[in-house]
């Protein structure tokens, strides 16, 4: 199929996002559990926040982010289930596999959006609309028909990813040309991508109040806005332009564990931490990346926290991050409130082989290929197969979460069993 933009073939992007998507796994698996209100939880208690809730909870008010406490206060008939995020993944890959038979997925987004574009004929509306029937057909089928999902259909990426918000759940609307800017501007400013709370901050100051508001400024002044490019790319999508897609640097990796009731003491705590370092550590290496800023928190019942921040030498051996960590445990007095919640975070990344080597640098081959091991075996036969061992008391918690711009291979990351 040419790539040419037949005359009148104006839509170039096909957004899928899959509606409450980790609510809608656990219903497709439990039909039990369908047409019910139930959030998804990392662990099971009402001090926790729903990580996702079904379209039946969130009629209720219940939101990603809602306490649990208060989530059963607008719904008591919430049902709970601890996320299962292997089963996320899986689900996650599979959906990609089904889509691939009908269009090409050009870029997966999230764990729950992906994008497709349209070439040649497939600009055509009524073609587009056909694979868009085709999309969702084709996973009720061959996935499961909980998996419902919102389809965007328009002249570039960033509106497709924006129709996709305008229906849920299962919708599918689609933006023409002639349509801009004006449907757009009953949308809420935070309703665009791009626009978080700085953003949306900054644009009240410059005197920009609404979506009709920022389609109506001026390339330059969205520019001065954003401080560059970003605001001028702002401009063109708005217009339906398609701009480039631009990669960017991952700058940290964090993971983050509210603990179960039986680790929140010390050396749960600890052992916990030490789990999520060597996670941590090993998606570093993934990514050939090396870390120069270990940053380590802990929130207590009470609500105090202890928190610190270690400059190293760059670095993505695990037993320098394991010895770091040793040390800065050391100076957490563990107060008799206990911990509740613990985060780990690597930063001042950089790529591997870009910063000079230290002179006294002592993690030399032997140390690399110990470190490369670690990662094979952990990969061939399931994780904590081989690992370091202060986390020998936290191996079954901490267990694979997603962070939604890093989705996992379904079998490399998985967890054993």
């Amino acid at each position: 199929m040419s790539n040419e933009t037949p005359s009148g073939a104006v839509h170039r992007a096909l957004y899928i996002d899959f509606n409450s998507y980790f609510a809608s796994v656990e219903q497709q698996l439990a039909p039990e559990l369908r047409g019910k209100p139930i959030a998804v939880v990392p662990v099971v208690t009402d001090s926790t926040a729903t990580l996702a809730a079904s379209y039946e909870a969130k009629a209720c008010g219940v939101k990603t982010g809602t306490r649990i406490y208060d989530a059963k206060k607008l719904c008591p008939d919430l049902i709970l289930v601890r996320a299962n995020h292997n089963k996320y993944i899986e689900f996650h890959h599979r959906l990609i596999d089904v889509v691939n038979t009908v269009l090409p997925v050009q870029r997966v987004m999230s764990i729950d959006e992906m994008t497709c574009e349209l070439i040649g004929s497939q600009r055509y509306e009524e073609a587009a609309l056909e694979l868009a029937h085709r999309v969702k057909h084709t996973i009720a089928t061959e996935v499961g028909s909980e998996l419902r999902c919102s389809i965007g259909i328009a002249p570039n990426t960033y509106l497709a990813k924006t129709a996709t918000d305008m229906q849920k759940p299962d919708g599918l609307v689609v933006i023409r040309p002639h349509e801009l800017p004006h449907i757009l501007y009953h949308l809420e400013l935070r309703d665009l991508v791009g626009i978080g709370q700085k953003m949306f901050d900054r644009l009240f100051r410059a005197g920009i109040y609404t979506v009709e508001m920022l389609c109506a400024a001026s390339k330059q002044q969205l520019a001065d806005v954003w401080g560059g490019i970003e605001g001028e790319r702002m401009w063109a999508r708005l217009r339906g332009e398609q701009t480039p897609f631009i990669e960017t640097h991952k700058s940290s990796i964090s993971h983050e564990h509210v603990l179960e009731p039986a680790k929140r003491n010390r050396q749960g705590a600890e052992g916990v931490l030490h789990r999520l370092l060597q996670k941590a550590a090993t998606r570093l290496r993934a990514y050939g990346m090396v870390c120069g800023q270990v940053r380590v928190k802990i929130k207590h019942r009470d609500g105090t926290r202890f928190k610190r921040s270690v400059t190293l030498l760059p670095t993505q051996d695990s037993l320098q991050f394991t010895q770091l960590l040793s040390a800065v445990l050391q100076e957490w007095s563990a107060p008799s409130t206990y911990p509740i919640k613990v985060t780990v975070e690597l930063t001042k990344l950089s790529v591997e082989g870009s910063t000079p080597a230290s002179l006294f640098e002592n993690v030399g081959p032997a140390r690399a290929r110990l470190n490369a091991s670690l990662d094979a075996l952990n990969a061939r036969y399931g994780k904590n197969t081989v690992y370091v061992g202060t986390a020998w008391n936290a191996l079954g918690a901490a267990r694979t979460h997603i962070a939604f711009n890093h989705i996992p291979e379904a079998d490399k990351d998985k967890d054993s069993a």
